[in-house]
């Protein structure tokens, strides 16, 4: 049974989001992680915060810290409850005081600050989220299970296969389904075994479990709020999944929420670029399309797309853009892009730009594809200027590079944010 609105009232939702985003890099070099645009319209951030208003969680706080002023200008444009709610998104910046000379040092002293806050608003539970992640649940759900299960610490989890465990956070669980250790990132043989999940549980968790033994972290936890505020009462510990949640095995009760949908960590460039794509698919793993669990995000009033003697093919095609006499296939175009004739792009993810022209010191600045361009395989990012016959091609296989006007990584390509490429440039 779901809970009642008025037990999900008690619950806040916290919301890390002020990592450096290194290994997002270039993406993340002029914003916050979270802030990255994703999926043609949205940012990362909408994702979270979509997720708990639409399981009826509606007081939510935002931690950031590193390039943090397009972050909170997305979310105070985008977020505003009406008056006849106790809704809100509220954003709580690192800040230095007479007692506290640094910024946050870690996951776990981040939320501990927050609490210093979220302590003002009456609650029972504190959720606690990634800024970077792709996926839709219902957190009811998760709480239902808390609450049934009288825990004091719930985390999220997902089965995964032998080839993902060596990166992830994996749970030991006991024969009886509950939660005893965790082990972050385990490489030996010997640790992987110790932590495959008793066949009696594993047949619960998942409608097709198939080879998938292990069941990994998602980095979603639930607490009781005294619990929490107990577990950073000493300032000691600082991050949440290597030090917090192992302290919990040996003061509190530690069960899991079983997750059997979609998930993927968005932290690189790779799985930033993948997702993207993937959503242009005739079969995307995440529905953009999904009526009753809508993905927020700005309202930006901005026209249809207009196109005009173009091949798309697995193309998302964002507001705003202006694609004339071009040829894409496998692409996200953003809001505002504009391509012109000519242009041949393929397996390609195009940010999007922030206007359709601007005047700057030498003239006007017009972001675009220009004409008879190549792009393959790369992330044009925000206002660049891509000039008439340059070309783009796949680097998969080449080293990782940094140069002036592009930067590669993983074999992708990414022309870095208000960059111009001059006419014929070969990369």
């Amino acid at each position: 049974m779901h809970p009642s609105t008025a037990v999900l009232q008690r619950v806040v939702t916290v919301i890390l989001g002020g990592g450096r985003g290194t290994r997002l890099y270039p993406l993340t070099e002029r914003r916050a992680k979270p802030a990255v645009s994703f999926g043609g319209k949205y940012r990362l951030i909408d994702i979270p915060i979509s997720n708990s208003i639409n399981s009826g969680i509606r007081k939510i706080f935002v931690l950031t810290q590193f390039l943090s002023a397009g972050l909170h200008s997305h979310i105070t444009r985008t977020y505003r409850m009406d008056g006849f709610s106790q809704g809100f998104v509220e954003v709580l910046a690192a800040e230095q005081t007479p007692t506290r000379k640094t910024w946050f040092q870690g996951t776990a002293d981040a939320v501990r600050h927050g609490l210093r806050y979220s302590s003002r608003t009456p609650h029972d539970h504190v959720l606690i989220l990634s800024g970077d992640q792709l996926y839709r649940m219902d957190f009811g759900d998760m709480l239902r299970t808390h609450l049934d299960s009288r825990a004091d610490v719930t985390l999220a989890a997902t089965l995964v296969g032998e080839e993902d465990v060596p990166r992830m956070g994996v749970l030991r669980i006991d024969a009886d389904g509950r939660v005893v250790g965790f082990v972050e990132k385990p490489e030996s043989r010997e640790t992987r075994e110790m932590l495959v999940v008793p066949e009696a549980v594993r047949g619960r968790l998942a409608a097709r479990p198939g080879d998938k033994r292990h069941l990994a972290s998602m980095g979603i936890f639930l607490f009781r709020r005294q619990a929490l505020h107990d577990l950073l009462a000493d300032g000691k510990r600082q991050d949440l999944p290597r030090e917090v949640i192992p302290a919990a095995f040996e003061r509190f009760k530690v069960v899991f929420h079983p997750f059997d949908g979609y998930w993927e960590d968005v932290g690189t460039l790779r799985t930033f670029f993948e997702t993207n794509l993937d959503l242009a698919g005739p079969m995307p793993r995440f529905d953009l399309y999904d009526p009753v669990n809508p993905l927020f995000s700005r309202y930006r009033n901005l026209p249809a797309a207009k196109i005009q003697n173009t091949h798309l093919d697995q193309a998302l095609v964002a507001e705003g853009a202006i694609i004339e006499g071009a040829s894409l296939s496998r692409v996200v175009v953003g809001l505002r892009s504009v391509i012109r004739p000519g242009a041949t792009i393929r397996n390609s993810v195009l940010i999007g730009n922030d206007f359709y022209e601007r005047e700057e010191d030498g003239g006007p600045r017009r972001p675009e594809i220009g004409r008879n361009t190549l792009i393959e395989t790369a992330v044009i990012d925000k206002n660049a200027v891509i000039g008439e016959g340059c070309t783009i091609r796949d680097k998969t296989g080449a080293p990782d590079s940094d140069h002036p006007l592009y930067t590669v990584r993983d074999g992708i390509t990414v022309i870095r944010d208000g960059t111009v490429l001059p006419p014929g440039t070969m990369i």
